[in-house]
């Protein structure tokens, strides 16, 4: 499969745009959604946890490290089947740290609940350090890399990327997005256990709508374009999250963890913060305003649709995945009474 420049040109005519009044709303109700993830923090967590720390550490190689090095890799492989703004895309969503859900999901499929909710706060609180660096590093990285088809493509739109990164912007966004509600829902979850215990449900709820909120915000007066490349798009996040679940599935095997921080460990690497990488697209014209020429006022459809189509496929895939680890119970207790 070969992305030609008409179906290019399609992708990324979905462009997003908002003034202040609504980039300011949607970074409020992430701030909540993230305090609603911190709700069920609790220090005690860590010190539990890091008496072992063998599966954190491994969970945090698998988030910070592994993902966004073969998600680069991937794109490098997928060459002219996908735009420069798709691989950009993929790269982002990589570079952010585990998704609000993962913790909910985690426990779905009865995997370490402890270590899903330690990894999710500590990947989150060096998103603030490795959002802004991956995204960068492999970026660039694979500018370089690109395909000729993929450069010729851009010189045909009119697009040379200039991937500068405002290291000090991006990082205030973050601390103000993810580090301030993180505090503040660890110091909740301490000092009023049962108040938080109550709120942290309906916030795990709340931040699945507001997702899809922000999908349908972004696709709005776009639906013509999105289905005429839903394809490309559909298949691309398959594979890329198929590839997420199995770095932290396989690295798991490989290390011989417990069948519980095994199933961890494949959901947390597998489910992305797509909201934060939301966030910070439709903030471009603060964030990432000079990194392609052709969008000076918005977002390249490419980045957008992969960003906002991962954020409704993770919830799918896991869902599938502790359906599937269920499953694998029932058969194993059913098998234990024969």
């Amino acid at each position: 499969m070969t992305m030609t420049l008409e179906i290019a040109q399609k992708i990324d005519s979905i462009v997003v745009t908002l003034n202040n009044g609504g980039m300011n709303t949607i970074n409020i109700i992430l701030a909540f959604v993230m305090y609603g993830v911190a709700l069920g923090i609790k220090p005690r967590i860590f010190v539990d946890v890091f008496r072992k720390p063998k599966s954190v550490l491994l969970g945090m190689l698998c988030q910070l490290v592994l993902l966004p090095l073969l998600t680069f890799l991937l794109t490098w492989v997928l060459g002219p089947a996908i735009s420069f703004s798709m691989a950009m895309g993929m790269i982002l969503v990589a570079s952010c740290p585990g998704g609000n859900i993962s913790n909910f999901i985690s426990s779905l499929s009865k995997a370490n609940i402890e270590l899903s909710v330690s990894l999710t706060a500590i990947s989150t609180a060096l998103a603030m350090f490795m959002t802004p660096f991956n995204f960068w590093f492999y970026g660039n990285l694979y500018i370089k890399v690109a395909s000729p088809e993929v450069l010729a493509m851009l010189q045909d739109l009119g697009q040379v990327p200039n991937l500068h990164i405002p290291f000090w912007d991006v990082f205030k966004t973050i601390v103000i997005l993810l580090g301030i509600p993180l505090t503040l829902g660890i110091l909740t979850a301490h000092f009023f256990p049962k108040t938080a215990e109550k709120m942290k449900k309906p916030f795990q709820w709340f931040s699945i709508i507001f997702f899809l909120a922000m999908v349908v915000l972004s696709f709005m007066g776009n639906i013509a374009a999105f289905m005429q490349c839903v394809k490309y798009i559909f298949l691309v996040v398959l594979i890329h999250n198929a590839l997420a679940l199995s770095i932290g599935f396989g690295t798991a095997s490989l290390f011989r963890v417990g069948e519980r921080d095994r199933r961890t460990m494949t959901i947390e690497t597998g489910i992305q913060n797509s909201g934060l990488g939301l966030a910070l697209m439709l903030g471009a014209n603060q964030i990432f305003a000079d990194f392609m020429p052709g969008y000076p006022n918005g977002v390249p459809g490419g980045m957008l649709v992969i960003t906002a189509w991962w954020g409704i496929w993770h919830i799918i895939a896991g869902l599938s995945v502790a359906g599937f680890f269920n499953l694998k119970d029932r058969r194993a207790a059913k098998k234990a009474t024969e």
